[in-house]
């Protein structure tokens, strides 16, 4: 079964996602095809005249926090990080893998929202659909967030909140 042409259109967007989501291109490309594959198959559930690119946008997310959660624990190691080669533009490229290793930084509840606010320019109604939470918790993720990741690249000590039950 060939993909439809207006799921291929969405590829360039799926892909870039999934390697800030996974920070891995081979990990990525498998995020992305099972999330094309998870598509096809849910393909009826997909309501014609919605927003195709926030349904794949939503299954790749769920796919995502289903490998998160099945290879526990969820602790970001710093030294995983990957460099970005430096070339001809040295200070870009710094900068560059200065904001890839802070976004690493971040819980991925927080990175998710920037993702898809910041880099892939989803409304925050939209963002919220997608990660199925509610539109004050994307605020707050991205709030948090835009903060967090302010302090990392301005190389501020970043204080943890203990998380109290």
């Amino acid at each position: 079964m060939n993909p439809r042409p207006d799921l291929i259109e969405h590829l360039p967007r799926l892909r870039r996602y999934a390697r800030a989501l996974t920070r891995d291109v081979s990990q990525a490309d498998d995020l992305v095809q099972d999330t094309l594959e998870r598509a096809l198959v849910k393909l009826d559930l997909w309501r014609p005249g919605s927003d195709l690119r926030a349904w794949l946008f939503t299954l790749m997310h769920n796919l995502f926090i289903n490998q998160v959660r099945a290879n526990r624990p969820d602790e970001t190691d710093l030294d995983a990080a990957k460099d970005v080669a430096v070339g001809g533009g040295q200070m870009d490229a710094l900068a560059l893998r200065d904001i890839h290793a802070a976004l690493a930084r971040l819980p991925v509840e927080q990175r998710e929202v920037i993702l898809l606010v910041g880099l892939e320019q989803f409304g925050y109604g939209e963002a919220a659909r997608i990660l199925g939470v509610p539109l004050g918790t994307v605020m707050s993720r991205l709030s948090r967030g835009r903060e967090r990741l302010r302090q990392l690249l301005a190389g501020e000590p970043v204080v943890k909140l203990k998380v109290v039950k």
